[in-house]
C-alpha cells in the first residue's frame, strides 16, 4: 500500500487549498481513509474520515464547515477540501489507511497501518 499526499502550501488566512491523496494497493471502499494533521510539537490528531456506511464524513470539530472530505473511486484518490484556512491550521497533513473496521471514527493514529509522507500547510496570518 503507498499513500502520497500533494497539494500543501502556504496561504493567507481566508484562503483555500486542496489536497490529495492518492492510493495505491489498495481499493479505497475496503479501507477506512482519513485525514491527520501534526503541529510541531504536538500529537497526531484526525480531522477528516470518510465513512463508507453511507454516512457523513466525519469531521473534528475546528475544521466543520470549513473542511470537506471527497473521493475518486476512478482515480482510487480521496481529496480534502480546505477553505476559509486560519493560521492555527498549519501543520503537516498526513493521509492514512487501514482496513475497514465495524468501528465509526473518530479512530486513533496508532490504528492505522499505512501513512503517506505528509504534505505541509503554511497559513499566513
Amino acid at each position: 500500500v503507498q499513500l502520497e499526499e500533494s497539494g500543501g502550501g502556504l496561504v493567507q488566512a481566508g484562503g483555500s487549498l486542496r489536497l490529495s491523496c492518492v492510493a495505491s494497493g489498495l481499493t479505497l471502499r475496503s479501507h477506512d481513509m482519513a485525514w491527520f494533521r501534526q503541529e510541531s510539537g504536538k500529537q497526531r490528531e484526525m480531522i477528516g474520515a470518510i465513512v463508507w456506511s453511507g454516512r457523513d464524513p466525519w469531521y473534528l470539530d475546528s475544521v466543520k464547515g470549513r473542511f470537506t472530505l471527497s473521493t475518486d473511486g476512478a482515480k482510487n484518490t480521496v481529496y480534502l477540501q480546505m477553505n476559509s484556512l486560519k493560521p492555527e491550521d498549519t501543520a503537516v497533513y498526513f493521509c492514512a489507511a487501514a482496513p475497514r473496521r465495524q468501528v465509526f471514527p473518530p479512530w486513533p493514529p496508532r490504528s492505522f497501518d499505512s501513512w503517506g509522507q505528509g504534505t505541509q500547510v503554511t497559513v499566513s496570518s
